[in-house]
């Protein structure tokens, strides 16, 4: 059951929330309350992002709100200028949810390096420059860190060895970020989602000849109940922001409907 106001009068700044998960929790954050600075560097689709989550905030009475800020994560001055503009407009910063990524898919031995670096350099330092400059904001509230891993860190997902090493590079990081600033106050966890319909799923294309494997894919992408919403994904990042995860940190929770079971 949903707890409508367990975020009030506490900011959030958002990657990612321009599309699927991202957009999804852009207006689950403002529903239950929460201020939130929903970042994305595609712009038009931001604009239309904060219009879903203002709808949901006035339907709620919470006390929600959402501001849109185009941003390219992988750029350093960027990265901290976002957490600057949250705190400078809310005077303080609660929460950080890295939901921001790409996802390109190649044979290994075919990949080339630029895409490999892009892939690294939007998801995994991205992820480490806005943990970096939230931080000392967040030891100041006792604040929260919600970062995306991925069923792919930890299961073996053919075509994807940028994008899976990129993501067991933020589970890493973030049970350090755990370990490091648990006595400061500060929660750090990852959502690993799979089996998940949502912006970077749908824009996924394999090679030709993926019916040489095909069912080595299937086994790790196809859950037993089907594929599952943004909003599934979304609802589990509001408790892990809120109170209701005050004693859940350094944990990678996998929302994929069973599919690594």
């Amino acid at each position: 059951m949903r707890t409508p106001t367990r975020l009030s009068e506490r900011t959030v700044v958002l990657t990612g929330a321009a599309s699927g998960i991202g957009r999804a929790t852009a207006a689950r954050l403002a529903a239950e309350g929460a201020a939130v600075l929903a970042c994305d560097v595609v712009a038009d689709a931001l604009d239309d992002a904060v219009e879903a989550a203002l709808a949901a905030a006035a339907g709620t009475g919470a006390g929600g709100s959402a501001v849109a800020h185009p941003l390219d994560v992988s750029d350093p001055e960027a990265a901290a200028g976002a957490v600057a503009e949250a705190v400078g407009r809310w005077g303080r910063l609660d929460g950080l949810v890295n939901a921001a990524g790409i996802l390109r898919t190649a044979r290994a031995h075919e990949s080339d390096l630029d895409t490999w670096n892009r892939i690294l350099a939007v998801n995994a330092t991205g992820t480490f420059l806005l943990c970096r400059a939230a931080l000392p904001h967040l030891v100041t509230t006792r604040g929260a860190i919600v970062n995306f891993a991925s069923t792919s860190a930890h299961f073996g997902h053919p075509w994807m060895a940028a994008y899976a090493a990129s993501k067991g590079a933020i589970a890493s990081l973030s049970q350090t970020l755990a370990v490091e600033y648990a006595l400061d106050g500060v929660r750090v966890n990852c959502v690993a989602p799979g089996s998940v319909h949502s912006g970077i799923t749908g824009s996924v294309e394999f090679p030709a000849d993926l019916s040489k494997a095909e069912s080595r894919l299937v086994r790790r992408i196809m859950s037993p109940t089907g594929f599952g919403q943004p909003d599934d994904v979304a609802g589990v990042i509001a408790m892990l922001l809120s109170d209701d995860g005050r004693h859940i940190t350094g944990e990678t929770i996998r929302i994929d409907g069973g599919t690594h079971a």
